[in-house]
């Protein structure tokens, strides 16, 4: 069910970015295609390298029934699974917030089990820059990958966007449909 809902997240998002590309918000899915799930409880790992900022929206796709998510207000309250006095509580089971200030964010599984073991993530709302003037960093895990890297352009056309976006819409309704088959 939560594999359901990330793929209308991910269609909701190609629909809403309409090719308006450049200096675009971002729309994180938090935890990927896995989302916010018991299982995947490493989202330090997904979120590492990752750039949040001002504008930008966190979307979780997660089964209520391992819990609902907890946005808390200080570092203490996060490192304890402390959801007593929550700023907001995530219930419906597809939800977002936008990134509309600078400063630490905290959100954490409701399951204090599923808390303790790691289900929660810590963002750096970064302030907002166009992303389109930035060159982002490119990590090369070989030689060969350093020096395909060095040789490629350091900023991507707009068609290579718009034919991401055409992959992954692709990518979406064939999932859509296979997962409506069975």
């Amino acid at each position: 069910m939560a594999g359901l809902k990330v793929v209308f997240v991910v269609l909701a998002i190609s629909f809403s970015l309409g090719g308006n590309w450049v200096g675009a918000q971002v729309h994180h899915v938090v935890g990927g295609d896995r989302g916010w799930d018991p299982a995947n409880s490493d989202l330090t790992s997904w979120s590492s390298g990752k750039s949040f900022m001002v504008g930008d929206t966190l979307w979780f796709a997660y089964s209520a029934a391992h819990g609902f998510i907890a946005e808390v207000k200080s570092k203490e309250e996060f490192e304890s699974c402390d959801v007593s006095n929550p700023i907001r509580m995530f219930t419906d089971g597809l939800d977002s917030t936008p990134m509309d200030k600078e400063g630490l964010r905290y959100f954490t599984s409701s399951n204090p089990e599923s808390c303790k073991n790691g289900l929660k993530l810590h963002v750096q709302v970064l302030p907002h820059q166009d992303r389109s003037q930035t060159v982002m960093p490119i990590v090369a895990t070989s030689e060969i990958s350093a020096l395909a890297a060095a040789e490629g352009p350091t900023t991507p056309s707009g068609s290579a966007h718009l034919s991401s976006s055409l992959i992954l819409l692709s990518f979406a309704f064939a999932l859509l449909c296979f997962v409506m088959g069975q």
